[in-house]
């Protein structure tokens, strides 16, 4: 063979392995992407041809989302849901041409295209496997979940409840009503899914809103853990036994508009100790700290616990914000959680959280663990602090002050029996709205706490004299309650 024929061979097996090598890492590497990409006139069958990694709960002992092989050459996998509703503002659904929640978050890994699986996809792509997806699992109880899903709905309320494990920041419970079922957006025709999206869609109601995360609120009579934290860390000589003015209307500079308690009532003897004051929940003695404190320290503060700063999280989160800097009178009303004060109950939740872990932020996530195909872990849980909120001295003096909320204030109805809860009920005025929103966040057990809470019902859907400690705290001991009954 001479030399010109010798590199004519050379050439055509270089370029035949580099042929090869393109076939493999499209087949096996951009596959995923390729399918789903809807510009591909193949894509919506091809959706169909993965085998979708499985969602579950309770290191996989509970199923949430699995994939069945219906031997349909066109269609061979489908999506199932098997608890219907209660899971679906976490999971989300997996459509023809779209997703949400998880299953769009974690769509890669759930697929198989993600760069950790390209072995495995490459081995099943030279055996002629059908693709095969990771599965996730999450961090949700699914007992305290149920209950959480039971009492909101047999109460026919509209509203949120998220738990969370202060230490890890694990989601226990996560539950928004009105729901809807993901199983109806999951079927491979497009028209049906279309047309049980669109009636969601246009549902008043909004039952694809995940309450928990997705919408603002103002947080009432909750946030004022916040102010007494601003005014605690301000001057340390300060602690729940510190008397503060507490006037039955706080007359507000430069307008003839006062801010009265709760009802119009007295707050004691019109001078409190803030233990009391917060027990009670009267707004005069926080509307007069928020202002005295100023817009920079209620700023800080409230950045600590994570309002205004952008969230990472595996689900959409909506802004959260105290308001832009105006005059005096509007720093006393949003110190008790009104005026421009917009929170989720996800971020209510975690200052609950970070009161409940000795003033740590802890990153919160909804997975505990994935698995490839194969069985093998690719990725766990690994808890991830955000801020300290508080020093840890604060942290136990606010503990003291929600645990005599439950026992001795307006949040009687979490106690828990054999168990010290600490909590703070809230009431909030909806806008122009007759009915107010009614909240309660809270941990227990108080000395070394399990799980925090925050439970939030809609204004309108409790009737027009909702409270938190009326509506809310009930619901939040039954969850709570059911976590620790999980462990």
């Amino acid at each position: 063979m001479n030399a010109t024929i010798k590199r004519a061979a050379v050439a055509c097996m270089v370029m035949f392995a580099l042929l090869m090598i393109n076939v493999n890492y499209l087949g096996a590497v951009k596959a995923g992407d390729y399918s789903t990409d809807n510009r591909n006139k193949r894509s919506f069958y091809a959706r169909y041809g993965v085998d979708r990694g499985w969602i579950t709960a309770d290191d996989g002992k509970t199923t949430l989302a699995k994939t069945i092989d219906t031997g349909d050459k066109t269609f061979r996998y489908e999506r199932e849901y098997p608890s219907g509703r209660m899971y679906a503002h976490v999971l989300g659904f997996f459509a023809p041409e779209s997703a949400r929640g998880i299953e769009l978050n974690e769509n890669k890994l759930l697929n198989g295209s993600d760069p950790d699986l390209v072995v495995g996809r490459l081995i099943d792509f030279v055996s002629k496997k059908p693709p095969k997806g990771a599965s996730v699992d999450l961090t949700l109880v699914p007992a305290a979940q149920k209950v959480a899903y039971d009492k909101l709905r047999a109460s026919g309320k509209r509203g949120a409840v998220v738990a969370l494990d202060p230490k890890t920041g694990a989601v226990q419970v996560m539950v928004s009503l009105p729901t809807y079922d993901p199983n109806d957006l999951a079927a491979p025709d497009k028209a049906k899914v279309a047309q049980a999206y669109n009636k969601l869609a246009e549902d008043d109601t909004d039952p694809l809103l995940n309450r928990v995360t997705e919408k603002t609120y103002p947080p009432g009579s909750t946030f004022k853990v916040v102010t007494a934290a601003a005014f605690l860390e301000a001057d340390r000589s300060r602690d729940p036994e510190t008397t503060v003015p507490a006037p039955q209307v706080l007359d507000l500079p430069d307008t003839t508009a006062g801010l009265p308690n709760y009802g119009g009532a007295a707050c004691g003897s019109g001078e409190v100790t803030l233990r009391f004051a917060l027990e009670r929940s009267c707004n005069t003695p926080f509307g007069q700290m928020g202002m005295d404190l100023g817009w920079d320290k209620m700023r800080e503060e409230s950045a600590k616990f994570g309002i205004g700063e952008p969230i990472q999280f595996e689900l959409p989160t909506a802004d959260t914000t105290i308001g832009p800097d105006e005059e005096t009178a509007a720093l006393a009303q949003l110190s008790i959680g009104q005026r421009n004060n917009q929170q989720t109950p996800l971020q209510m939740a975690q200052i609950a959280s970070a009161i409940a872990n000795s003033g740590v932020l802890m990153k919160p996530t909804l997975i505990n663990k994935i698995t490839d195909p194969g069985g093998s872990v690719i990725e766990e849980l690994k808890p991830e602090q955000l801020t300290e909120a508080l020093s840890g001295e604060v942290a136990d003096e606010l503990k003291q002050m929600m645990v005599s909320v439950i026992t001795n204030g307006t949040g009687t109805g979490a106690q828990i029996p054999g168990v010290t809860v600490a909590g703070k009920t809230g009431t909030a005025e909806a806008g122009d709205a007759p009915a107010p929103h009614a909240w309660f966040i809270g941990f227990a057990p108080a000395e070394n706490p399990e799980t925090a809470i925050c439970v939030f019902i809609e204004a309108g859907s409790a009737g027009n004299d909702a409270t938190g400690g009326g509506t809310a705290a009930p619901l939040a001991r039954d969850v709570m309650q059911a976590v620790l009954e999980a462990k």
